[in-house]
Formats: structure tokens, C-alpha cells, sequence
């Protein structure tokens, strides 16, 4: 027994059971979800998608009354405006207000309702809302519902203007005359506050006009939300041809690492955050970078969010661009390597131009090291690799000089940046300095690198392993786990990434404390104990630690209940940023983290070479079968299916193209696969 604020419980009974939860949303054949209109009304929400060129931020709502609205923000990542910041990219916000007035029968209609003449003789309401990286708001006119509206909101791929295109049907017996009026919109902010040159956005209409739509036609309206400067000139927009596109982007991500469970809400889950963790790529003058999105975070990069995060998923995904973005964000950290061991930036800015180091060394090498060596290991691409051990090696060479007599890694901060303490030396950037290592002795062996070297690295990993163990290892709160830093007497949520990366000698005290009261909230993970504030990042690292740990099925109810919410309850479809901060902003490195809960939690995918992993399958109780489809990494394109081969015993099969190859494990241990 424990007593913690004067409460006595078991440390067996401690777990309350997870709050029921009332899906808002659900899921469609194709693979999108819907929110059918009820009676739990007032509703809002807000997802963002992005492109290329610009990022579109929606917030939606249905009023009581079942009425929508609509509010847009538009980013436009490569038209940067002065002083240099990072949150410097031109973004403007439309409003229903400011949109072209339409007519229908010569009456005013304003989104949402016409005006109080007319209110009552054609009000609208909202019947459905869909989306799968393109938002689709469906609404019926009229007393008579004799017609129905369908607003489509998306980014382009590649052009800087976001699209809104309305489609009226009349699905009555009389025609009906339909106008959308003509507008053309331009604000030009001061030339003295633009870089490189002045800057315009740009609302506009296309087809406007008086149209009369037969029983059964539609008519097709679209508004364009757009950016442009004489480097950029406004580009020709054909509406139909950007949906398509953008169509095409998003199944073209959905076709690439394909998750197989029984579980239809892990698989779409999965799916849709391949989607946000692939789209929030933009092309900026130093070529395609991954931003994190949230209204703030683009044409820049960080040491966690890209190098951290979500690269090690772009070496599973096989995306050309997100693989492009990788070694673009790595080569953009690497021309920052010096002779004096100055550390690398936490952030670099503004298309390049310049950096953002705040809150000082949060442990950025080890992040940078972390996700480089797994990067170039999973690619499977020796060229590239080449590129990046460099990188790698450089940082490595820091963090050995940032040892502190404990043999730990010592650090200003950590990623939460100041937000909670974090010490001297944090659990987290050791623990990610000892798996650097362990990946840079595996990938400087594929690279011919001195024996001598490799095994250096090999000896400091378990050096580390031991260090860890001695300086953070400790019972707090009544758990045998870790504490976070010197000092620290209250449970973290970052005790899980130990689990991440192998060691498992705290394991069960690390995984009761997590998924205690003190630790576990219906929104996942608190970042300290206690207090209410979480972060999505700390939560799908736990995720995959505790899969990785063995604890399959306690790490499954815990999944299963964090990916409905996620993905059909009252904040969706994606992982969020944090609360109270940010809004849970859907930041798009999170999606890659909630990917990586499968390939390296599930599916056990830890790489060991250009073609090698080690694989640690963990099948859930009640399936017969699990699959990752159209893997792209370790230099090949397969499939890796797990069935269960009889009692205790696993079958792993690997298929590419027609070559098929089977092996027979015993369930919990680990086979090296050679492709």
C-alpha cells in the first residue's frame, strides 16, 4: 500500500476504468468519417490541411438551430513578411461575412440562413459533415428541402490558394434561379513589412453568375482564397482540376504503408494520420520542408518535431516528398555543425534565413542524432546515409562532451522548452543519446566505418544504458520508474521513453505509473502529475514503449480508447498538440508519432541495416492476423503479416512482389529479418 495526499490505495487496484465515450463521428466505407447532425447541439470544431504553398485552417460549427458556420484561415508558408520571426508567414482570416453574397429566386441568402425577412421561407440546415483530408459540409434549403447544398473546403497541392467550392442541386419540380455575385478582393500589406518583395492575398470568385438549375441539375460556385507577389504571380485555377489533385494526394498517401487489423478504428485512425503527418510538407526556396502547422509553425524546422519525430516515420512511408523533406531538414541542421562544438540551433526559420534558439540546448543534439541514425538505417539508401553520418557523427561528438560526472547527458532544458523543470539532466535526451548510439555503431558498420569507431560507440551505448539506470533511476510516487531529473519527487510522463528504446529493467513500475490515476487522464497522459496539462507527443511515445515493453494487451485497451477519441469523438480526426496550450492544435509531427505506435510498437520494427530489422511482433489477444501492406524501407517494397501459428507460437511473412518468405517465433521474442 501507498499513500499519496493523504489517500491510501493498492498499487494493484489503482486503475480506474476508462471513461465511456459517445462517438460524434463515424466511419464510412470509403474510409472517411461523418458526423451525422443529432440533437447534441451547439457543436464545434477545427481541422487544418495543407499543401505545398499553403495551409487551410477551418474552423466549423452547428448552431442549435442546426445551422453551419464557417471561419477560414489561410497560411501561406513562402510569402514571409518582416520582422523575421517564425510565426512570420502572411495569414489571413475570412469570416462568413466576407463572402460573395448569394441569391436564391432573387432572395439574399448569408451562409447559414437568409436574411430576417426570409429567414423562415428558406432556412438551411446542416444534415452532415465528412472529411478525409478534404472537408465536405452537406446542408438541405428550404421549408420543402427542395435543395441541398454541399460546401467543399481544400488546399491546392502545389499552387498558394486554398479552395471553396459550393454545389447547389435542386432536387425539387420547379426550376430555380441560383446567383452567386461576383467579388474580387485584394489586401496588400505594407511593402515596408513583406521580404522579398510586396505581397497580395487575394479573395475571388469563379463561375459567379445568375443560374437556372432544373429539377435534378446543380450548379457549381467557387470561392478562391489566394496568394501572390510579382515573383508569384496569381496563378490559373481550374477548381475542379485542384480537387482532383488534392484527391489524388491524399489516397496517393493512403495507398503507402497500409495498416490490416480487425479493428476498423485503428486502421482508420492509422490512414488518417498518414494523411496529416505526409500534407504539412511545403516547398520553400531551400526545397520541400515538414512543418508542424498549427497557425504558427511553417517553412522552418525542429529538432524534435522533424529530426525527432516524424522523419523516422517518412523511412517506413515511402513518400518521394516526405523523404525529400527529411534530408532536406537534416541538411539544414548539418551547415550548422562547427569546429568549437556550439551547439546546432533548436530551430531553423524562415525559409533558412534564420534561426530560433530560445530556450538553449533542449537536448537537440541527441534529438538530431536519435532521428538521423534511425532515418539513414531504415531508408536503407546508402548515398544518403553517406550524407547524414556526418551529421551524426558530429552530434555525437557533443553530447560525449556534454557528459556530466554522473555520466549522464547534460542540457539547458528539454523539449517542453521551460514549461516544466527539467534539471540540469533530463531522462530524455540520455535516453535518446544512448539509442543514437546504439544505431550509429549498427549504420557506421554498413557504412565500412573503422571497426575501432563502431565499437566505441557500441561500449558508450552500454555505458549510457548503465548511467541511466544509476543517476534516474528511482522510486517515486510508490513506483519503481525514473525520475525525470535530479531531484524530482513527482511521476512525468516522459518516465516512458526508456521503454521506446529497449530498457526494460523498470518496465512494470514504469508502465502502473503511467497508467495510474496520477499519470493517466481521459485525454491521455498529464505531462507532470497532478497537474492538468498534457502534450499528445509523451502520450504516443507510451504508446509504443509499452508495446515495445511486451504489455500488449494493457498498451491495446489503452490505444484503442486514446484512437477513438482521437478519431470520432468531439476533437477530430488527428493527435493533438497539447492543453491548455495551443488549443490541441493539430500539429502534423504527432500523426508521424501515432504512425511509429504501430510499425516500431506493434509490428516490433527496429532497424539493423540497410536490409535488416529486428522484428518483436506483439499480437493482440483475439487476432488471428495483423499486416503492414506496401512497407517502403530497408531498400525494398514489402508486406509483413503476423498470424498465429498455435499455441504460443507466431508466424511472420514477408512478401515482395511474388517472393514470399515465412518464419515461425515464439510469441514475445524478436527475429532478425534479412530482405
Amino acid at each position: 500500500m501507498v499513500t499519496l495526499n493523504g489517500i491510501l490505495f493498492s498499487l494493484v487496484a489503482q486503475q480506474s476504468p476508462l471513461p465511456v465515450q459517445q462517438d460524434r463521428w463515424k466511419i464510412l466505407p470509403d474510409g472517411s468519417i461523418e458526423w451525422p447532425i443529432d440533437n447534441r447541439l451547439p457543436h464545434t470544431d477545427h481541422v487544418e490541411m495543407s499543401g505545398e504553398k499553403v495551409s487551410m485552417w477551418v474552423q466549423y460549427g452547428v448552431n442549435s438551430e442546426g445551422q453551419p458556420s464557417l471561419n477560414r484561415t489561410m497560411v501561406f508558408p513562402t510569402f514571409r513578411l518582416l520582422p523575421v520571426r517564425t510565426i512570420a508567414s502572411m495569414t489571413y482570416n475570412i469570416t462568413d461575412d466576407e463572402l460573395p453574397r448569394f441569391l436564391i429566386n432573387d432572395k439574399l441568402f448569408k451562409a447559414g440562413v437568409y436574411n430576417a425577412a426570409v429567414a423562415t421561407d428558406m432556412p438551411e440546415k446542416v444534415t452532415s459533415i465528412r472529411q478525409k483530408g478534404i472537408l465536405q459540409i452537406n446542408s438541405e434549403l428550404g421549408k420543402d428541402k427542395a435543395i441541398t447544398l454541399q460546401r467543399t473546403l481544400f488546399p491546392a497541392v502545389d499552387k498558394p490558394v486554398a479552395l471553396e467550392k459550393w454545389v447547389f442541386t435542386n432536387t425539387g419540380k420547379q426550376p430555380v434561379k441560383i446567383e452567386m455575385e461576383y467579388l474580387y478582393r485584394e489586401v496588400r500589406p505594407a511593402a515596408e513589412r513583406t521580404t522579398p518583395v510586396p505581397h497580395s492575398f487575394i479573395v475571388t470568385t469563379a463561375n459567379e453568375g445568375l443560374k437556372t438549375v432544373a429539377p435534378g441539375d446543380s450548379v457549381q460556385f467557387g470561392i478562391l482564397y489566394e496568394a501572390a507577389d510579382k515573383n508569384n504571380p496569381l496563378p490559373a485555377i481550374d477548381m475542379n482540376a485542384a480537387y482532383n489533385d488534392r484527391l489524388q494526394r491524399v489516397n496517393n498517401i493512403e495507398s503507402l504503408l497500409q495498416l490490416e487489423t480487425p479493428d476498423p478504428i485503428l486502421n482508420t485512425a492509422f490512414a488518417f494520420a498518414k494523411i496529416r503527418a505526409t500534407e504539412s510538407i511545403y516547398k520553400t526556396k531551400g526545397g520541400y520542408l515538414h512543418g508542424p502547422g498549427g497557425l504558427r509553425y511553417y517553412a522552418a524546422i525542429w529538432a524534435n518535431d522533424q529530426a525527432e519525430y516524424v522523419n523516422p516515420f517518412f523511412a517506413f512511408l515511402g513518400d518521394d516528398i516526405g523523404n525529400k523533406s527529411a534530408m532536406n531538414a537534416y541538411r539544414w541542421f548539418a551547415k550548422y555543425m562547427n569546429a568549437a562544438y556550439e551547439p546546432i540551433p533548436s530551430s531553423i526559420i524562415a525559409e533558412g534565413d534564420a534561426t530560433w534558439h530560445g530556450a538553449k540546448d533542449r537536448g537537440d543534439m541527441a534529438m538530431i542524432a536519435y532521428g538521423a541514425a534511425r532515418y539513414a538505417l531504415t531508408y536503407g539508401n546508402t548515398d544518403s546515409a553517406k550524407v547524414l553520418w556526418p551529421l551524426i557523427e558530429w552530434c555525437l561528438e557533443y553530447l560525449k562532451r556534454k557528459v556530466n560526472e554522473q555520466g549522464v547527458v547534460a542540457s539547458n532544458s528539454d523539449e517542453l522548452e521551460n514549461r516544466f523543470p527539467a534539471g540540469k539532466a533530463n531522462l530524455h535526451t540520455s535516453v535518446l543519446y544512448y539509442d543514437a548510439l546504439r544505431s550509429a555503431a549498427l549504420l557506421g558498420r554498413q557504412l565500412n566505418v573503422s571497426k575501432e569507431q563502431t565499437n566505441r560507440y557500441e561500449q558508450e551505448s552500454q555505458t549510457m544504458r548503465k548511467n541511466i539506470e544509476q543517476y534516474f533511476g528511482a522510486t517515486v510516487e510508490g513506483f519503481k520508474t525514473y525520475r525525470y531529473y535530479e531531484g524530482n519527487d513527482t511521476l512525468r510522463a516522459w518516465i516512458c521513453s526508456p521503454l521506446t528504446v529497449g530498457l526494460f529493467e523498470r518496465k512494470e513500475g514504469t508502465i502502473a505509473a503511467l497508467f495510474s490515476p496520477r499519470l493517466w487522464t481521459e485525454d491521455g497522459l498529464a505531462s507532470l502529475a497532478g497537474n492538468a496539462t498534457f502534450w499528445d507527443r509523451s502520450t504516443l511515445y507510451a504508446l509504443r514503449g509499452v508495446l515495445a515493453a511486451g504489455e500488449t494487451e494493457k498498451a491495446m485497451e489503452f490505444l484503442r480508447y486514446y484512437s477513438q477519441r482521437r478519431l470520432l469523438g468531439e476533437h477530430v480526426p488527428y493527435a493533438v498538440e497539447a492543453y491548455p496550450e495551443g488549443n490541441q492544435r493539430h500539429l502534423s509531427a504527432e500523426s508521424g508519432l501515432y504512425c511509429r505506435i504501430y510499425t516500431e510498437g506493434l509490428f516490433g520494427m527496429r532497424p539493423a541495416g540497410f536490409n535488416s530489422f529486428d522484428c518483436s511482433p506483439r499480437l493482440p489477444n483475439g487476432w488471428d492476423q495483423m499486416a503492414l501492406r506496401n512497407i517502403h524501407s530497408f531498400g525494398n517494397v514489402f508486406d509483413l503479416i503476423v498470424n498465429r501459428a498455435g499455441a504460443g507460437k507466431l508466424t511472420i511473412t514477408i512478401k515482395k512482389g511474388q517472393q514470399v518468405t515465412k518464419y515461425t517465433i515464439k510469441e514475445g521474442t524478436t527475429k532478425q529479418i534479412q530482405l
